[in-house]
């Protein structure tokens, strides 16, 4: 007897299993325990020889140095020429990891815990945010160091407008623009002779005694200007 095929009964479908996110992570790191935590959050990993940074998520180049890492290649200047690659990349971050396992600096300890002072290593890190340009962010453990780059992979990256206009500058930023333009005058020497004088006009109509008085050898760029011919 022919069996018949029953509509009634439930099929079984496949489902797509959703492709796995991937970074891109130099070879160096294959041992780091922040690669067996990515795969357990779903990330997968494309080990590479990178030259620069030890991963590249989303468009962003990031070194990571655990605390004692950080310290030691602080001082023997290896860092430095690492901050100076990173700047190839456009977006970049210095991650510094296992804050909660060792303490970056203390006042409480000697200097020869570290081998640094920790003045040292607050004048670093400030040289790092203000001359490199390189954010950092300071995790307690590489499964902190994961989850951050877990967040950073997801993250959609901003979309910035191209029609942005610059900000018109008020009547005072205009006055105070202007005096800026002669040589040696910044913002606080320009803001205090329009303070004294209150326009551009009794600025410029001032004797020079009178400008040698309220910005003393400034007034010899000055005064260059304005009694020079074009």
């Amino acid at each position: 007897m022919k069996t018949l095929f029953n509509i009634f009964s439930k099929r079984t479908t496949r489902q797509k299993t959703p492709e796995k996110q991937k970074i891109t992570v130099d070879y160096r790191e294959k041992n780091s325990l922040v690669i067996s935590e990515l795969a357990s959050l779903g990330i997968g990993v494309d080990f590479q020889t990178l030259k620069v940074a030890d991963y590249l998520v989303n468009g962003v180049a990031i070194e990571r140095k655990t605390v004692s890492d950080f310290i030691s290649s602080m001082m023997n200047r290896r860092l430095v020429s690492q901050l100076e690659e990173l700047q190839q990349y456009p977006n970049r971050l210095l991650i510094i990891e296992g804050l909660e396992e060792q303490e970056l600096y203390s006042d409480e300890f000697s200097q020869h815990k570290i081998g640094m002072h920790p003045n040292s290593v607050r004048g670093f890190l400030l040289s790092i945010l203000l001359k490199y340009k390189v954010p950092i962010i300071f995790t307690r453990n590489y499964a902190d160091t994961a989850r951050f780059i877990s967040v950073l992979l997801k993250k959609e990256e901003a979309e910035f407008p191209l029609n942005v206009k610059k900000r018109a500058l008020n009547k005072k930023e205009q006055m105070q623009y202007i005096l800026e333009g002669f040589p040696g005058i910044g913002p606080k020497t320009a803001r205090k002779l329009l303070k004294k004088f209150r326009t551009i006009k009794s600025v410029i109509n001032a004797t020079e005694e009178e400008i040698r008085k309220e910005i003393g050898k400034k007034a010899d760029g000055f005064f260059r200007i304005i009694d020079g011919n074009f």
